[in-house]
């Protein structure tokens, strides 16, 4: 039960600074992030720090993982595909609102954590690949909605080809080196649109995969 108290009380520090819709609060509640925290960090993975992983990455803030799943729009969406799994926290938290999470990974170490975490919680619909992110999943394409877990300088075109139609995509755009907006994407009559969200700052895509 204490686990329980602390989600939600993560929940509520999120919501001191972003005011969450039902099913995103309630998918925060389920998902215990400190299984994706690494040993030495546990003590912090109810605050809202960004934290050190494998491999020079990081697993996001609770607020920033908060704020992109409400701006993708979920309810009621069946299909997500996720680049950049990393921890594998945002990818559980995805799982918990839609029916089917297809998540990327370019690092291997972390790829095989995040699945043994997956396994470990019973999560049973999300569907790893260890793969360049930027090439998207074609196999299982088109994904209602795709989110880019690193600040790309521009969408690949591969990836909104992958975009259902009506579909939305959330990614973080390098405007220059040091600052990086969340931006949505629509696709709409095969036309792609986009906004401006709000500054970010996230690691970088990365080409190719690494063993």
């Amino acid at each position: 039960m204490i686990k329980a108290s602390q989600r939600r009380h993560l929940v509520h520090e999120i919501e001191t600074h972003f005011k969450l819709d039902k099913h995103v609060k309630e998918a925060f509640i389920t998902i215990d992030r400190e299984v994706f925290v690494p040993n030495e960090f546990k003590h912090l993975s109810y605050k809202l720090d960004a934290l050190p992983l494998a491999a020079s990455q990081w697993i996001s803030s609770p607020l920033t993982v908060a704020k992109m799943t409400q701006h993708l729009e979920l309810k009621g969406v069946d299909s997500i595909l996720e680049l950049g799994c990393g921890s594998g926290y945002q990818a559980a938290i995805l799982s918990s609102i839609c029916r089917r999470v297809f998540t990327i990974e370019r690092i291997d170490e972390l790829l095989k954590e995040a699945k043994n975490k997956f396994s470990h919680l019973e999560i049973n619909n999300i569907f790893t690949r260890f793969d360049d992110g930027q090439r998207g999943w074609k196999q299982y394409a088109p994904f209602e909605r795709i989110l880019l877990s690193a600040t790309a300088k521009k969408v690949p075109d591969i990836l909104f080809e992958q975009l259902a139609e009506g579909g939305i995509l959330i990614a973080p755009i390098e405007q220059s080196k040091d600052y990086h907006i969340i931006t949505r994407f629509y696709k709409k009559n095969g036309r792609i649109t986009s906004e401006n969200i709000e500054p970010c700052l996230f690691v970088p895509v990365l080409n190719g995969t690494q063993k």
